[in-house]
């Protein structure tokens, strides 16, 4: 895949794919955001010294379909999403995503280059704020089944996971309700994660 330029005509300044934190609008002012797939990727847990913290990535996967939401780049202001996507490189991936859009848009998604990030240790676990703000993305957009299939299309979960719900780390975390934070809970039990208090 190459990478995507911005756009030449300004009346499509293109689109990103969000598939983590990104779904949970809670977290962005991108409008016009839809809910779209993504075919041939799958999510995983990595790490990378650029951050110290492990975060989502995509990787190919052939057969396997990820939800996330599309939402355009306002004013094609693709630098400043690169900027909130850092650590990240940005590709286009207009040919694997399913999208309902007219036309043949640009459309990004960003991803870990090959290489370039490893698996996760003690020094770089999961925040369980970050992972909270994720499902609860999904809830909202795509309910508990939605919610269920981002476990289950999600690499990494032996993981270790740092609970900091006390004092979060993660700068966009949102407040779960208790309906939510159990689900989140519950999941993490199902798939026997390493949840390791701060």
């Amino acid at each position: 895949m190459n990478k995507l330029r911005p756009p030449r005509d300004s009346a499509d300044h293109g689109w990103f794919f969000g598939y983590g934190s990104l779904v949970n609008r809670a977290t962005h002012g991108f409008g016009g955001a839809r809910p779209a797939q993504l075919h041939g990727w799958r999510r995983t847990w990595r790490q990378t010294d650029l951050r110290p913290a492990a975060f989502l990535t995509v990787v190919p996967a052939p057969g396997t379909v990820i939800s996330g939401l599309l939402a355009p780049v306002p004013g094609g202001d693709w630098p400043a999403l690169d900027a909130r996507e850092a650590a990240y490189t940005r590709v286009c991936a207009a040919d694997r995503i399913a999208h309902g859009l007219p036309g043949t848009p640009q459309i990004a998604l960003y991803t870990i280059a090959e290489g370039a990030h490893g698996r996760p240790a003690q020094s770089h676990p999961v925040l369980l704020s970050y992972l909270d703000v994720v499902v609860q993305g999904y809830l909202q957009e795509f309910g508990e089944a939605g919610a269920r299939a981002f476990f289950d299309t999600t690499d990494g979960w032996d993981t270790p996971i740092m609970d900091d719900r006390a004092a979060p780390v993660y700068p966009r975390h949102c407040a779960l309700s208790t309906p939510e934070r159990a689900f989140v809970d519950a999941h993490l039990t199902r798939l026997s994660a390493q949840v390791q208090q701060r």
